[in-house]
């Protein structure tokens, strides 16, 4: 089973140069290698971070545990995230617009195509692939393919290159708590970098790096562990 997670950290005041690897990537593999950070069994992350508040740029970046020791697999390449930023440990609502802090799980690949540059399992959607984002229905923040009569969802098939490849964070799915949140997904940001309503959003070339990445036998477990406080 694949282990891929999203850690998603809270906005860093940092200088100098060479920003990232003094301040986000050496400390976040230090405090892994050390169990400083325990993040269980999980053994490829993905980590969404933002160095100087004053930026406007967020960041996504890959790490793997190889041979018992963390190291970075694919460098920080820009990305979008919600439009109201982060949301704290359980403040996320439906519709604040904001991207939930924690690690997540990485869960099912959707995609436009019969064919992904991938070594894990992707399911292939149309126009009856949905996710759904109405608090009062039994399937709120789940997949649905074929009629419902939730009063909204994602359609994930959009005229739009979104969610050509799109990847489920799994926040608010064990258990679904309703009102706090839905349809949160790792998915193909636009030409502008355009604020999404919670999700993360890398360019689509950065996003088949990813998904080329992802090895189907890593072992997956669940574990959250709300904000990551690892620049202490």
């Amino acid at each position: 089973m694949l282990l891929s997670f999203i850690i998603v950290l809270s906005s860093l005041f940092v200088f100098g140069q060479d920003e990232e690897s003094l301040w986000v990537i050496n400390p976040l593999l230090d405090k892994l290698n050390s169990r400083q950070l325990d993040p269980g069994k999980m053994q490829q992350v993905v980590v969404t971070f933002k160095i100087d508040k004053k930026d406007k740029v967020y960041k996504v970046m890959a790490l793997e545990k190889i041979k018992g020791k963390w190291k970075l697999a694919i460098s920080p390449v820009q990305a979008s995230i919600g439009r109201n930023g982060f949301a704290q440990e359980n403040k996320k609502m439906e519709g604040d617009g904001k991207t939930p802090n924690g690690l997540y799980a990485l869960g099912q690949l959707y995609s436009y195509e019969s064919t992904v540059d991938t070594k894990i399992p992707f399911q292939q959607v149309d126009s009856l692939d949905k996710w759904i984002d109405d608090s009062t229905s039994n399937d709120y923040n789940k997949y649905v393919r074929g009629e419902t009569t939730a009063k909204s969802f994602e359609n994930l098939k959009l005229k739009s290159i979104d969610y050509k490849y799109c990847m489920v964070i799994e926040y608010n799915t064990q258990p679904v708590i309703k009102g706090k949140g839905s349809a949160i997904f790792f998915h193909v940001a636009d030409e502008k970098y355009s604020p999404t309503a919670g999700c993360v959003a890398i360019a689509e070339k950065d996003m088949l790096q990813f998904l080329k990445w992802f090895k189907p036998r890593k072992k997956k477990a669940m574990l959250s562990i709300g904000i990551v406080e690892v620049f202490e």
